[in-house]
């Protein structure tokens, strides 16, 4: 799926707020849309309602938790393949299709989609990999992680 940027005025101060705070965590709690949205002084449902809307329009493309494959004892790798544009769309349908697919990237290079895969095992890997290689005719590259460096990553909604 290929999406556009939003229009300036998609968001207002409180979306922009919402995707600021839910960057920080998101509590373990009965009611945990009541916890952030009292936080940020909307409603539980609003702040569900809101949350929702952000996916539906593209601004966020998932709202959960983020796993560690590798700290659960799985495995997971950084692929790229090369995929010429007029099957850009069918190969990425496919490459999504399948459940160990983290997420999907096109870029403007050669190798044109990146995207990670995330597996219970490393022949999980190798097996996923190649069976997309076999559903797109086009070779998956596989850059496993050698090393890790946490960087504190935040976007400024």
């Amino acid at each position: 799926m290929r999406r556009s940027s939003l229009p300036p005025d998609a968001l207002d101060a409180t979306d922009h707020a919402i995707l600021n705070a839910l960057q920080d965590g998101f509590s373990i709690a009965k009611h945990p849309f009541a916890i952030a949205g009292a936080a940020l002084g909307v409603t539980e449902d609003d702040l569900i309602s809101r949350v929702t809307n952000l996916r539906k329009i593209g601004a966020i493309t998932r709202f959960g938790p983020f796993y560690d494959a590798a700290a659960m004892g799985g495995s997971f790798c950084l692929c790229a393949m090369e995929v010429p544009a007029q099957e850009f769309e069918e190969a990425v349908t496919l490459v999504n299709a399948n459940a160990e697919v983290a997420h999907n990237c096109e870029r403007t290079h050669r190798l044109n989609m990146w995207f990670v895969l995330a597996c219970e095992t490393e022949e999980g890997i190798e097996r996923v990999a190649q069976e997309i290689e076999s559903e797109t005719c086009h070779t998956v590259l596989r850059f496993p992680k050698l090393r890790e460096f946490f960087i504190g990553f935040r976007v400024q909604a």
